[in-house]
């Protein structure tokens, strides 16, 4: 009803004794709005009093004018006319094959509006369609033009965006068909020889190597000229990056020519010859591989595109591993990343413009997985929002050999998008034209409002899920439908021959020449005789250690940013409670003072952003802390707005972006890794609220962050916070599944580390900033404490920061044996990480009569990779050492035990065992009674330490 122009011009199409019969009906309406017919009803809601009643000229206007035409027709009319646009897609052409299988509807016959085509013809066109951009006479000829325009082989959902503006857009885009593409005959040749080209370069595969899986876009080949279309269009607007995630299905096609992978470079990687190796020409270029690889419809590429121009547009493919849908947030968190300017203190400065999205989903997966909502939620949060994603669902009807009704419950795959107000365009495959158009209707949409717009590309798989399989077994009545069902070459063929614009067997003669093409490459590779294959050799970087980068930093430097924080704008009222705990942090650099766990961070993240490296931190409620620790983000009491003390930072000379994230882990991990991957020189963090929400996104952790080295080459310095320690707080509050990290880690992927003072946290952060951009640089897993963070066991003097550096080993505060004489009496060294061992330093100082003379204590804060040589020097030093004892908090079967038991296995000499203190093995990481979880702990400590109830040290269990 929107479109139909102003009140007054809409009331000018009622005359003689309609007017009255409208006079009448409106005090009816007045008295009691549901005492008029609904139509009547809607009119009223949407234009008010007819204009004459206002004027007061009723009896005038009404002698003067006559009309044969009823009241209600016309507000009929006006309803099947709204019907069209918001319902058009309901009988739209947008199936190739498989229509049959769509619900009937009736919401666009003239009958279920009680109309004629004769009552249609009588309505004048103007009256429902007064901003025609046609010369259209009644309104029979405005409903047949609509239904062109929104239920041909292209239709639209937009009725649940609402947003006035944008919905005007639309409609006026829609009504006028101005975002239709017009292509000359020569463009219209170019179109079909790039149809050709997809579907000759599938058909090549298909006959050269028979049976290899490829995932093949048959059937919705015209994805590849659209995004060709959408490139060209963002080459012309001189945006910088285009950054892409997608399935498998067609990928290998959008390689080669979307990105330009060479035919030879992918012919090279079909080749599974057991004593040769199949080699591409000589300056063939590739894609950055990792050393171990993956598949070859996982890997991605870069491509520039701008005829060398410096405004070169580069297209990004990101890798993707079978977890189809996990790449989306990672390709936000690169357009995020290429659209932030990180080099001024402050948050980062996002220019929407410098980059976009583009994803395309498969149609079971969209609506399937969960992560793709959490990507959707994203879109327009200000620490995620990337200006507007464009959307593909590639559609062919069957997710692998499950039908539609099988696996969705919506009517449409693409309805989830509904939920977060993204316009809709279905557009039928088989059309190329109309999809060329829906490529340029979103493109322009984008551009305009900088929000996300989704096309749902409606085709069909010519093929099984893969190249293996049949799928006439599961689908039978719908591929007895495409094996007769011609190619979208050979339709657009037909099309073009019936218009003139070419003659019969050009497509022929363009595959033929096609064919050859390629067979030419394929003849002029060369194959080597090869030995058994192996693994590439990792870069040199991954290979060495950590240990001598020197992260301390003056004290004279420390204090000044530590004043510098404690600054605030003038006339910025803080919560005094609050400041009042903030100013002690004043003091905690002076001599005989102690640095916290909070502040130690501030100041890591302080001399960071001095240093020149951006950062950026999210997860939920990380700009207070779960813990109420950091308050990196103040809130003015009085007018709520907000103030970051490392934006005030005088000596910063990097972006400091810290946000809330939305409760989403799965989505908000990929994206961060993303951000990490396109902006390796930032220093990104990512918080769980606790350790253990971790779980939510273990496909991220498994499939990008743990091997997207070693399988892409793709490098990281992500770190992750993961609160972790057992404090009575239950199953899921106690552990961040150490273990998990554990059994993922190997060649150095990443660091995983438990520390256990406020100044092994600060020098892990400037040490992981140090080797961003470095060949060195991998994540780091950290478990990070809750009740420590207040513990003063926990924090340590100022001189701790301004001298050394990380300590992948620490000496255990209370048990350590300094002299040679004292190292000649321990019988049993205890070994652990976290919080069990301040917990044991506590106790140990507590017990006033007993004697640990026996007993020493090493901290292992970094578990992974795990300092086997430092502890081996250590061990030396112990004579007559009888044990290894590995104390832990976490069951058995979880925590570190069973990765350190081999290492500590091979440390041993003679007689010398080692063993385990710890809970047994559980299927629960802890228990749920908080009294319960005290005696746990106590046995733990007692039995580490030889302690019984009122015994002595030496007193056996």
């Amino acid at each position: 009803m929107s479109n139909l122009g102003s009140n007054e011009r809409f009331w000018e199409n009622f005359h003689g004794p309609n007017m009255g019969y409208v006079e009448e009906q409106y005090e009816l309406y007045e008295e009691d709005p549901e005492a008029v017919d609904p139509s009547l009803k809607e009119v009223f809601d949407e234009h008010g009093a007819p204009e004459w009643m206002k004027e007061g000229d009723t009896q005038n206007t009404s002698a003067s004018h006559t009309s044969e035409v009823d009241i209600a027709k016309v507000t009929s009319a006006l309803k099947l006319v709204e019907a069209i646009r918001r319902h058009g897609h309901l009988q739209a052409n947008i199936y190739s094959v498989g229509s049959d299988e769509r619900p009937s509807t009736n919401l666009l016959d003239i009958e279920t509006y009680g109309l004629t085509e004769k009552d249609l013809e009588n309505i004048p066109a103007k009256w429902v369609w007064p901003d025609s951009p046609l010369r259209l006479d009644n309104a029979l000829q405005v409903v047949k033009t609509l239904k062109e325009k929104y239920a041909g082989t292209t239709s639209f959902e937009f009725g649940h965006v609402n947003n006035e503006e944008e919905r005007k857009w639309l409609l006026d885009k829609v009504d006028t068909g101005s975002f239709h593409v017009s292509f000359s005959n020569e463009e219209k040749k170019q179109l079909l020889r790039r149809l050709a080209q997809v579907e000759g370069f599938e058909n090549f595969l298909a006959k050269t190597f028979v049976a290899q899986k490829r995932f093949s876009i048959e059937g919705l080949d015209v994805m590849v000229p659209m995004l060709d279309h959408m490139i060209q269009s963002a080459s012309n607007d001189k945006i910088k990056n285009i950054m892409m995630g997608m399935a498998h299905r067609g990928r290998l096609n959008v390689l080669a020519h979307t990105l330009g992978k060479p035919y030879d470079r992918i012919f090279s990687e079909f080749h599974h010859s057991p004593d040769k190796e199949l080699i591409p020409s000589e300056g063939s270029t590739g894609i950055n591989y990792g050393w171990t690889g993956d598949v070859k419809y996982h890997f991605g590429a870069r491509r520039e595109v701008g005829n060398g121009e410096q405004s070169a547009t580069r297209v990004t493919l990101s890798h993707n591993p079978s977890h189809l849908e996990y790449v989306n947030p990672v390709v936000e968190g690169f357009t995020r990343a290429a659209q932030d300017d990180r080099s001024n203190p402050g948050y980062a400065e996002m220019d929407e413009d410098e980059a976009f999205g583009v994803l395309i989903h498969g149609d079971a997966a969209f609506i399937g997985e969960g992560v793709v909502a959490e990507t959707l939620n994203m879109s327009d949060l200000p620490g995620y929002r990337t200006g507007g994603t464009l959307h593909i669902i590639a559609n062919n009807l069957v997710g692998f050999t499950t039908n539609r009704e099988k696996g969705r419950s919506t009517r449409y795959a693409s309805d989830l998008a509904k939920g977060f107000e993204i316009p809709i365009v279905h557009v039928n495959a088989d059309d190329p034209l109309a999809c060329m158009s829906a490529m340029a209707f979103a493109y322009e949409y984008r551009q305009t409002f900088h929000k996300d717009i989704l096309i749902d590309l409606v085709g069909y798989r010519r093929f099984g899920h893969n190249e293996m399989d049949e799928p006439r077994a599961t689908q039978p009545r719908l591929y007895s439908e495409i094996d007769e069902h011609p190619t979208v070459a050979a339709i657009y063929e037909e099309q073009l021959r019936k218009d003139s614009v070419v003659e019969e067997g050009t497509l022929n003669d363009m595959k033929n020449e096609i064919e050859n093409e390629m067979r030419n490459v394929y003849n002029n590779m060369s194959e080597h005789e090869t030995t058994t294959p192996d693994v590439k050799e990792r870069p040199s970087g991954v290979e060495r250690t950590l240990d001598e980068i020197e992260t301390a930093v003056d004290i004279d430097r420390l204090r000044s940013l530590n004043e510098g924080m404690l600054e605030r704008p003038e006339g910025f009222n803080g919560f005094k409670k609050l400041e009042k705990i903030l100013q002690r942090r004043s003091k905690m650099l002076e001599d005989g003072q102690k640095v916290d766990w909070a502040t130690a961070e501030a100041l890591a993240f302080a001399s960071i952003l001095e240093d020149g490296r951006p950062i950026r931190i999210t997860g939920q409620d990380t700009e207070r802390g779960t813990f109420a620790h950091r308050h990196m983000v103040l809130h003015d009491v009085e007018t709520g707005e907000t103030y970051c003390p490392l934006h005030g930072l005088e000596q910063a000379n990097a972006s400091f972006d810290i946000h809330n994230s939305p409760l989403s882990e799965a989505g908000v991990l990929g994206f961060e890794y993303g951000y990490s991957v396109q902006a390796p020189e930032t220093l990104v963090l990512w918080e769980a609220q606790f350790g253990d929400f971790a779980n939510a996104g273990q496909v991220i952790f498994d499939q990008f962050v743990a091997a997207g080295r070693a399988k892409w080459g793709e490098q990281s310095n992500m770190v992750f916070l993961l609160p972790h320690g057992y404090e009575g707080q239950g199953p899921e509050h106690s552990s961040a599944r150490l273990e998990r990290f554990l059994q993922l880690a190997a060649e150095n992927n990443w660091t995983v580390g438990n520390v256990t003072s406020s100044a092994q946290y600060f020098h892990l952060l400037r040490r992981q900033a140090a080797i961003s951009t470095e060949e060195e640089e991998r994540p780091l897993v950290l478990m990070t404490p809750k009740s420590l963070l207040r513990n003063q066991r926990v924090a340590v003097e100022g001189k701790y920061f301004s001298e050394g550096k990380f300590q992948p080993i620490m000496r255990q505060p209370g048990l350590t044996k300094e002299d040679d004489k004292a190292k000649e009496k321990v019988k049993t060294l205890l070994l652990g990480s976290g919080k069990i061992m301040v917990d044991i330093e506590d106790t140990v100082e507590k017990a006033e009569d007993h004697s640990f003379e026996t007993i020493d204590a090493v901290r292992i804060e970094q578990i992974y990779p795990f300092p086997k040589q430092r502890l081996k020097e250590i061990l030396e030093t112990y004579p007559n050492l009888e044990e290894l004892v590995w104390v832990q908090e976490e069951p058995q079967n979880m925590g570190s035990w069973y990765f350190v038991e081999g290492i500590l296995h091979k440390l041993l000499t003679g007689s010398q065992i080692h063993r385990y203190v710890g809970r047994p093995p559980r299927a629960s990481p802890s228990v749920g009674e908080p009294n319960i979880h005290k005696t746990e702990q106590n046995r733990i400590i007692h039995e580490a330490l030889q302690m019984s109830k009122g015994g002595k040290s030496n007193e056996g269990n």
